[in-house]
C-alpha cells in the first residue's frame, strides 16, 4: 500500500476559519466518506493535527493518505468482432456483457485487455493512459454494438473532437415498453444525477447537462415498440433516461425498468446500431453498422406471435 501526500496552502477570506476535514474535502483528493478507509492524516509544521481543527488563511498543511497500488492490466486473448480496421482505427461490434475498460470491480476481461492482446503496440502509444488506450467513447456493459477505437494519439484526438463537436451520427435500436406519442419526435431535456440514487440519472427542465434524442418508431405492437434513436448529445444513460421520461422504459433495463410480466426476464434491449464519422486522414464521412443482435430478432418474433394469438 503506497502512501501519498500533498502540501496545500490554505486559502480563505480574511478572518474566516474552517474545519480541516471540510477544507480537505474541497480539494477533491477523495470523498469525505473515504478518509477513514484511506487513513487520511493532516500535519502542520511536521505535527499531526486533528481533522476537526480549525484552519486559517495562509496556513500550510500536508495531507497524506494510503493509496492502493494500481493492478497491472495485462493483455488477454479475446474473440473480437472487428467490423473495420486500418492503420488508424478499429471499429468493433461489442457484445452485450463486455465492459469497455478496467475500473472498480473490473480488473480483467475488458475490451481494453482484448485490444492490448490483439494490437501488441497499442499500449506503447498510450503510456499516459493505460486504463483507456485508444478508447474514444464507451458503451455501458449491457449495451451491445458499434464502438470505434484509435490506434495512436493523433487518431484519438481527431475522433474525440468529432464526438465533442457533435458532428458524428450515432443511431441506436431499443425495444421499449409502451408506445411513444408519435411515429417521429424529439426528446429534449436536461439530464442530471438523481439526488436520491447516485447510480441513476434523471431529466430536469433546467438543471444538469442539455440532452437531445431524436426517435423514429420502426414497429409498434399493442404494448411494446421497436425504435431507432439518434443521439445528438452523449450524456450518461441518455437514451435510457429519456425513454423512461416518456413512460417507455427500455426492456431489460436493470436500473430504470422493472421486470416485465409479459416478456419476462430479458437482457437490456439497447444496441449501438450505426455510426457515421470521418476517419483520420479522410475528408468524407464513413458509415458503419453493427448487425441487429439475435435477442432483438427473437423478441420481435415473440411479440409478433403474441399479437396473432
Amino acid at each position: 500500500m503506497e502512501r501519498k501526500s500533498q502540501e496545500v496552502t490554505v486559502e480563505l477570506p480574511a478572518g474566516e476559519s474552517v474545519r480541516a476535514d471540510r477544507y480537505i474535502s474541497r480539494l477533491e483528493i477523495m470523498k469525505r466518506s473515504q478518509f477513514e478507509s484511506h487513513k487520511l492524516a493532516a500535519e502542520i509544521g511536521g505535527k499531526e493535527i486533528k481533522l476537526s481543527r480549525k484552519l486559517k488563511n495562509g496556513e500550510i498543511i500536508t495531507v497524506s493518505w494510503e493509496s492502493p497500488e494500481e493492478p497491472d492490466y495485462l493483455p488477454e486473448k479475446m474473440d473480437l468482432d472487428i467490423l473495420f480496421e486500418n492503420d488508424e482505427v478499429i471499429v468493433l461490434n461489442k457484445p452485450q456483457g463486455l465492459v469497455v475498460h478496467p475500473g472498480a470491480g473490473n480488473h480483467s476481461g475488458t475490451l481494453v485487455q482484448g485490444l492490448l492482446y490483439y494490437n501488441q503496440q497499442l499500449g506503447n502509444h498510450f503510456e499516459d493512459d493505460p486504463l483507456r488506450p485508444g478508447i474514444v467513447h464507451r458503451l455501458d456493459k449491457d449495451t451491445s454494438g458499434l464502438i470505434i477505437t484509435a490506434k495512436n494519439q493523433d487518431s484519438l484526438e481527431a475522433l474525440s473532437e468529432q464526438f465533442r463537436n457533435r458532428s458524428t451520427e450515432k443511431y441506436y435500436l431499443a425495444m421499449i415498453k409502451g408506445r411513444l406519442p408519435r411515429r417521429h419526435g424529439d426528446i429534449e431535456t436536461y439530464i442530471t444525477r438523481d439526488e436520491k440514487n447516485r447510480k441513476k440519472f434523471t431529466t430536469h427542465e433546467s438543471k444538469g447537462k442539455y440532452a437531445l434524442t431524436r426517435y423514429s418508431v420502426i414497429k409498434a405492437w399493442e404494448r411494446y415498440s421497436l425504435v431507432q434513436l439518434k443521439i445528438e448529445t452523449g450524456r450518461t444513460h441518455q437514451i435510457r433516461v429519456h425513454l423512461l421520461s416518456m413512460g417507455c422504459p427500455v426492456l431489460g433495463d436493470p436500473i430504470y425498468s422493472r421486470k416485465d410480466n409479459v416478456v419476462g426476464d430479458v437482457p437490456l434491449m439497447l444496441h449501438s446500431w450505426k455510426l457515421g464519422i470521418v476517419l483520420p486522414g479522410e475528408t468524407g464521412m464513413r458509415h458503419f453498422e453493427a448487425p441487429v443482435p439475435k435477442r432483438f430478432d427473437e423478441l420481435t418474433a415473440r411479440l409478433d406471435q403474441m399479437e396473432k394469438s
